[in-house]
Order: structure tokens, then sequence, then C-alpha cells
């Protein structure tokens, strides 16, 4: 003979013979702790960054190049157009604490400021790059099928041409301003990253949480806003600041040739150029214009390794084929 439990609401006598009522409530749900915003987790990354010690370098010589370039008007001894015949190839003195180079004109003002217009076009471009690049990698890679295959064998077929060839070709079309270069500097360096986002997401869409976004009848684009760009955006964080040198290589390359930035505005591609016809009597003119740019480069590399340690991203992975 069964017995009937107590009446639903009714309590229960403690055992221990006080009479104290026991509540047989539910407890209240335990509370989740909140997601960190954009602000408190960029913030965690940049002091994780500068944890590291190539981080910090990084960084430090990153920030060095910006404030220099951004202060060069006020930092400049000489106007950079002025010339002199009687200042010709002068060493490192005093006056000129870089020499002048073959036109008498200032090499310390002109190195200052030839960074400027690199770091300007190179910052607007990286970005443009990052976004429509990484925006096409992330949907070829959610829809997979036939759109994919074509697409990503035409960038296949894309990225086996040189670089330089293509570039010049649209800036011999086109003009060497900067608003050519920008978009053309974002168009082409975009395109490797689709790769990169591309084999990201292949890690990302086979889990549970894109399954069941796809379950709930949640549309390409949503699932790429709320499911795949979160998981995705440290790897393309990582390759934005690596497309950021090499888009810097590729800018002073095109100077160096004659197609990026016109005389008399002062830039290091376009001062290797003028000074190589003197670096053996000369060398000043050249190195520093180097020097400048070479440690923009390392500032800049060292800053993406550790950010890829940082944030536990691979940069050796690539896309398959």
């Amino acid at each position: 003979m069964s017995t009937a439990g107590p009446p639903q609401g009714a309590q229960h006598r403690s055992p221990q013979g006080e009479g104290t009522p026991v509540s047989t409530l539910p407890a209240p749900p335990l509370a989740l702790p909140a997601r960190p915003g954009a602000g408190q987790r960029l913030l965690q990354t940049l002091r994780e960054l500068m944890a590291r010690p190539s981080g910090a370098i990084g960084l430090l010589l990153v920030l060095l190049h910006v404030l220099i370039a951004l202060a060069s008007p006020w930092l400049a001894t000489h106007d950079y157009k002025a010339v002199s015949a009687i200042n010709i190839l002068l060493p490192p003195d005093a006056k000129h604490w870089f020499g002048t180079d073959h036109l008498g004109r200032d090499v310390f003002t002109r190195t200052l400021m030839g960074g400027r217009e690199a770091i300007l076009v190179t910052a607007i471009a990286t970005p443009l790059a990052v976004v429509w690049g990484g925006l096409l990698g992330i949907y070829l890679g959610l829809v997979g099928g036939r759109r994919d295959d074509v697409l990503m064998r035409m960038v296949d077929a894309f990225l086996s041409l040189p670089w330089i060839l293509k570039m010049l070709l649209l800036i011999v079309i086109f003009g060497a301003s900067t608003r050519v270069l920008v978009p053309t500097l974002a168009f082409f360096y975009g395109i490797p990253v689709i790769r990169i986002a591309r084999a990201a997401t292949h890690n990302v869409v086979a889990r549970d949480f894109v399954l069941a976004a796809r379950a709930r009848g949640h549309g390409h684009f949503t699932i790429m806003r709320r499911e795949l760009l979160p998981n995705v955006l440290d790897a393309l964080m990582v390759e934005g600041a690596m497309r950021w040198s090499w888009m810097l290589l590729a800018f002073t390359s095109l100077s160096f040739l004659g197609f990026g930035v016109s005389p008399p505005t002062p830039d290091w591609g376009l001062m290797v150029s003028d000074s190589r016809t003197y670096l053996p009597i000369a060398p000043w003119a050249g190195l520093y214009p180097i020097l400048f740019l070479s440690t923009l480069i390392i500032g800049i590399n060292l800053t993406a390794d550790a950010l890829a340690k940082t944030l536990g991203v691979d940069k050796a992975q690539k896309a398959p084929i």
C-alpha cells in the first residue's frame, strides 16, 4: 500500500526534532558570468601582448614610427624640397645630421617624412583588404559547393601570377595617385586573405553551434555574423598585421621603380632609388631610409608573431588547395 507524499507547497519538518520548517521551493538559477565586451577583450589582448618581449619591442617600434610620421613636419630641420648646389653629397655633420643627397637636400628631414605616405596608404588599404577578403572567405567556407570550387580556382589562378606585374598594369592604366594605390593594394592583398579566412572557417563550420544555427533556419549572413566571424576574427587580426608589412614592402618597391610616390615628395623607396648610383661614395643617402623601413617591418612582424601566440593562432596554417 503506497503512501502519498505531502501536498504540493507543503513544508517538511526538520529531522532534528526542533520543528523548523524547510522550504521545498526550487533554488534560484545561478547567474552566468558576463562575457567580456570588445573593449575589455582588446585591453586584455594588449596586456598579454606587452607581456611578451617580442610583442613589447615590436609594438614600441611601430608606435615610434607612427609618431615620427605624424610629428615629422615639426621635427624636420630643413625644407624637404630645398636643393643646394653647394651642399651636394655632404657627409653627416652638425647641420645635416644624416648628410645630404645628390641634390643637396637634407637626408634627415626627408627620412623622417619618408614614411608618411607609406604608412598612410597601407594603413588604409590593410583594413580594406582584410574586410573584403575575410568576408568573402568566410562566405565561401560556409556555403561550399560549386561556388566555392569555382571562386577558389579563380583565386589560385590569380595568385599564380607575379604580383608586381598585376599591380604595375593597373597603375600604368589609372595612374600612381593615392586614390589608385589604396584600392589597388587593398584588392591584390585581399585575395590571399580569402584563403586564410576560408581555411579558418572550415575549422568552425562543422561545430555544433553552427549546425544548431542552421537547424533553427538562420540565413548565411546571420550565421556569418553571429557564429563564424567571432571565431575567425583572431586569425584575421594576425593576417592583417602580416599583410601590413607586405603592403609596406610593395608600396616602397613601387616607389623604387618609379610607380609610387612622385618627386619631390619624400619616400623611402624613392630615396633609395635616387641614391643607388651614389652609394659607393655617399652611402648615407640610401642607408638611413633602408634602416627606417627595416625597423618598421621588423616591428610589425614581431608584433604579428606575438599577437599570433597571444591569440593562439597558427600563422603557418595554410588553406587547402
